[in-house]
C-alpha cells in the first residue's frame, strides 16, 4: 500500500517524494500476546524500517515495553546494543521531571532495549510511538536506531521517552521482537513500514 509525498511527509519521512517510497509491510493486532515478532520483510529492499505503535496496552501495571533483534542466522533475540535515553514526565498533579534515563540505556548489553517504561494497565492507559531502524541489511556498518514514544503510565502521569543507539554487529538484522518485561501485550496494533 504505497503512500504519496503528502502522507510520507506526515509520517516524518521527509525526502520520500514518489508514490511507493513508503510502503506498509505488515500490521499485527495484539491480543494477550507474550511477544510479537517480525521475522520476515526486513531485508535490503528498504533503507529504513519504521515500526509504529498504536494504543499498546499491558496486562501488568508498570511494565516496560522492550525490543530486541536477531541478526541473520541467529536466534534468541540477544544482539549487542549500545544506547542512550532521556525522558520528560508530567503528572496529573502538576509536577514534572526531565533528564537522562540511565535505567533505559544499554552499554554493550544483550538484553532487551526499553522503548516505553512503566506503562500503566488501567483500562484507559496505553502508549503510542515509533521505532526507526536504519539500513539493517548492511554488512559493513552497525545498525542504528532511534525511537520516541509517549504514554499514560502507572501513578497517573505522562512520559515522553527518546532512545537512540546501535546494534553492534555488521551482520544483517532480519528479525525484531517486542514484549513487555512482565505480563502480556493485551491490546494495540504494531505496523511495519518500509522507506526507500
Amino acid at each position: 500500500m504505497p503512500l504519496g509525498a503528502f502522507k510520507a511527509a506526515l509520517m516524518g519521512t521527509a525526502g520520500a517524494t514518489a508514490a511507493g517510497d513508503v510502503v506498509l509491510l505488515a500490521t499485527t493486532t495484539a491480543s494477550a500476546d507474550s511477544a510479537i515478532a517480525f521475522t520476515s520483510g526486513i531485508d535490503s529492499t528498504y533503507g529504513e524500517y519504521i515500526f509504529k505503535f498504536y494504543d499498546i496496552h499491558p496486562s501488568a501495571d508498570g511494565a516496560d515495553f522492550d525490543w530486541q533483534a536477531n541478526a541473520s542466522g541467529e536466534s534468541g533475540y540477544n544482539e549487542t546494543i549500545t544506547s542512550t535515553a532521556f525522558h520528560s514526565s508530567f503528572t496529573e498533579g502538576g509536577s514534572s521531571t526531565f533528564g537522562y534515563d540511565g535505567a533505559s540505556d544499554l552499554a554493550q548489553g544483550t538484553g532487551y532495549q526499553a522503548l516505553m517504561p512503566y506503562t500503566g494497565n488501567d483500562n484507559d492507559m496505553s502508549f503510542a510511538g515509533e521505532l526507526h531502524i536504519f539500513n539493517p541489511s548492511s554488512t559493513t556498518y552497525v545498525t542504528h536506531f532511534i525511537s520516541r514514544a509517549t504514554g499514560a503510565l502507572q501513578s497517573d502521569y505522562n512520559r515522553s521517552v527518546h532512545v537512540a543507539g546501535y546494534i553492534n554487529t555488521t551482520a544483517a538484522i532480519t528479525g525484531i521482537n517486542f514484549k513487555y518485561g512482565s505480563g502480556n501485550i493485551d491490546a494495540g496494533k504494531i505496523k511495519l513500514w518500509g522507506v526507500k
